[in-house]
């Protein structure tokens, strides 16, 4: 049991990284290569790219096809274990929607009982 935690946690630290979820997000339901995904995502540099993609491949959420053309031709979709991710995240996303207001609320309330700037 211990050992599924472990491997829990090293995914969701993958899956929480800063860019891995706009990763997924560009991916979606298509078949995306690196220089669509590299336009899509904002601000993601070519080494951070190809890092997620590294990650996320790693741990099954992502499979990559290299094609042997000339230049080569890399392609990236979700696997079904990426797919269940991404509509778990646009179910989180949808969930952060619904509960904006009652978030903020919140967070004033808190910062007001403990004077946060």
């Amino acid at each position: 049991m211990a050992q599924v935690h472990l491997v829990a946690r090293e995914v969701f630290d993958v899956v929480g990284s800063k860019w891995a979820v706009p990763v997924i997000e560009a991916i979606g339901t298509d078949t995306r290569r690196f220089g669509e995904l590299h336009r899509q995502v904002t601000g993601i540099s070519h080494r951070l790219l190809t890092a997620t993609l590294r990650q996320l491949e790693r741990n099954g959420v992502v499979h990559r096809t290299l094609h042997p053309t000339v230049p080569p031709r890399t392609e990236y979709r979700l696997t079904p274990a990426g797919r269940e991710l991404h509509h778990t995240i646009n179910g989180f996303c949808r969930w952060s929607r619904h509960h904006l207001d009652e978030v903020l609320a919140s967070r004033r309330r808190f910062e007001q009982e403990r004077k946060i700037p």
